[in-house]
């Protein structure tokens, strides 16, 4: 029995995916922050002006997640009434009117092909599960790690980030506590494919077996070709 099941663990593959401009030819989160002016629940001109520089210290590499986090779920704290029915039907014309239109099938026909495979997948994200959780479901991806953000007790975001962050370095540590949830190490992979676009994902692109820089930006994409690393465009249409 230990022999077969060392055995089956030693053929887990992994396929690991950054979510915005990876999976998504756009940027989630601040999508969300754009969406969320729209419908009147920030001002435009403060909340845009703040929302485009967190996104640029994002690019260069510079952000303070903690910091954006706060500023990227105070909308909802600044909500009344019925909060938790509010976001929902907030979040669901999102995905109607922004998500679901911006779906390539490139991105699906990748992930048809690993999950084809056999490989397990996780969709990998720097953006807070509260967005992302349904956009992985719209995905087909079963496991989602994201953001985790501290509830009150209503159910809404306090500000704080609950636990490990996943971004930059953190994006390695939370794969390693999925794996340690379900009594797994890195040793357990046989195989290991993460996609990404962003210099930020680089502690974990060095971490995987096969790094795939995925409409990489400029930095990550001298460096995928310094590294002979694979470059992959799925939105070139």
């Amino acid at each position: 029995m230990s022999g077969a099941r060392h055995r089956k663990l030693a053929m887990l593959n992994l396929a690991l995916f950054d979510l915005d401009h990876t999976l998504l030819p756009l940027d989630s989160d601040h999508a969300w922050g754009q969406f969320s002016v729209k419908i009147g629940w920030r001002d435009p001109e403060t909340f845009a002006q703040a929302n485009t520089a967190f996104y640029e210290q994002y690019k260069s590499g510079t952000l303070d997640i903690h910091a954006y986090v706060r500023f990227a779920t105070q909308a909802l704290r600044d909500l009344r009434g019925d909060v938790a029915t509010q976001a929902a039907a907030a979040h669901a014309e999102f995905m109607a009117s922004v998500i679901t239109p911006a779906i390539r099938p490139s991105a699906l026909a990748l992930i048809d092909k690993h999950k084809a495979a056999g490989d397990i997948l996780i969709l990998v994200t720097a953006t807070n599960s509260f967005v992302t959780a349904p956009i992985a479901k719209a995905f087909g991806l079963e496991h989602l790690i994201a953001v985790d953000l501290v509830l009150d007790a209503n159910g809404i975001p306090n500000g704080d980030i609950d636990g490990v962050p996943s971004f930059r370095e953190g994006k390695v540590t939370r794969v390693e506590q999925w794996l340690g949830e379900r009594k797994l190490t890195w040793g357990d992979v046989s195989r290991s494919a993460f996609y990404t676009d962003s210099i930020n994902d680089l502690p974990l692109m060095e971490r995987v077996t096969h790094p795939v820089a995925t409409n990489p930006d400029p930095n990550l994409r001298a460096i995928a070709q310094t590294r002979g690393w694979p470059v992959l465009e799925l939105f070139n249409d």
